[in-house]
């Protein structure tokens, strides 16, 4: 999936990289599939702002997908690959045989026309949905349930995969796009290939205002408040701010902020990679 530059008729489409979109097959989404979308602006139920940062942008619907592909044992064809404006990968409508439309995420290299199937009847080809207890070590999946009949969670956003690593008794071992790698019960089902649009990454937006557009609002820096707005705020001229630290005081570098009892350290074989390692 290319993306592409724009010609600098204003400043703001002078850096402006953005998406082609020579993937997609049409623009007018599935009215049966659409549901409504409210935004919170980040306020809770008594209109407290409990995430900062957040409000305004374009309206929204929400597209249904389906995570779960439940619909085993029977071949949808591929109608349409589109846009979605609530994730970073692209969607496709499938028709099952008895008519039936459902959205699902699109594969990469997932064309309309090809068909698709779900269950123990399905063999290792893009966009299938297996049980992990079936699909050859070493393929790339994506779309992985964490517990079964319960739908993907894993490895959903543009361009990321997993990769079956081994099996142990009635757990198989993946390793993660972050480099972790985990037990996941072997009864969960997870989907064959990679995610869509795995040039997402490479785009930039070239000006403030196409945030504003996604939902976004400004954000201020620590050290660029007072101290009682934030721990790294106040002093001097251009003072450092001390360590890292988020507005709540939690340390932002360096220290473990994982739950040393957490339930789910027991399936975790290695612990994912950390960044500038020297």
């Amino acid at each position: 999936m290319p993306v592409k530059k724009y010609k600098p008729v204003t400043p703001g489409m002078r850096f402006r990289v953005g998406n082609a979109f020579s993937e997609l097959t049409t623009s007018k989404p599935e009215k049966s599939l659409l549901a409504p979308l409210k935004k919170s602006g980040g306020r809770n139920n008594t209109g407290k702002m409990t995430v900062r940062n957040r409000g305004g942008g374009h309206k929204r619907r929400y597209r249904i997908v389906d995570f779960l592909r439940n619909k085993e044992n029977m071949y949808a064809e591929v109608m349409t690959i589109e846009y979605d404006p609530n994730r970073s990968a692209f969607i496709c409508l499938v028709q099952y045989e008895d008519g039936e439309k459902r959205y699902i995420l699109a594969p990469d290299g997932l064309k309309v026309g090809d068909k698709v199937i779900s269950g123990k009847s399905a063999t290792p080809d893009v966009g299938n949905t297996m049980y992990l207890s079936d699909i050859p070590l070493g393929s790339v999946i994506h779309a992985i349930e964490l517990r079964p009949g319960k739908g993907a969670v894993l490895a959903r956003s543009a361009g990321t995969y997993c990769q079956l690593a081994g099996r142990e008794g009635k757990y198989t071992a993946i390793k993660l796009p972050s480099g972790e790698v985990r037990r996941v019960l072997s009864a969960c089902k997870a989907t064959i290939g990679t995610v869509s649009n795995p040039d997402h990454g490479l785009q930039v937006s070239g000006k403030a205002g196409r945030s504003r557009w996604l939902g976004r609002r400004p954000r201020v820096r620590g050290v660029a408040m007072n101290p009682v707005d934030h721990p790294m705020g106040g002093g001097e001229g251009r003072a450092s701010g001390g360590h890292p630290r988020s507005r709540t005081g939690v340390m932002a570098k360096g220290e473990k902020t994982r739950n040393p009892k957490k339930y789910s350290n027991r399936l975790i074989i290695s612990r994912r990679k950390k960044k500038n390692k020297k």
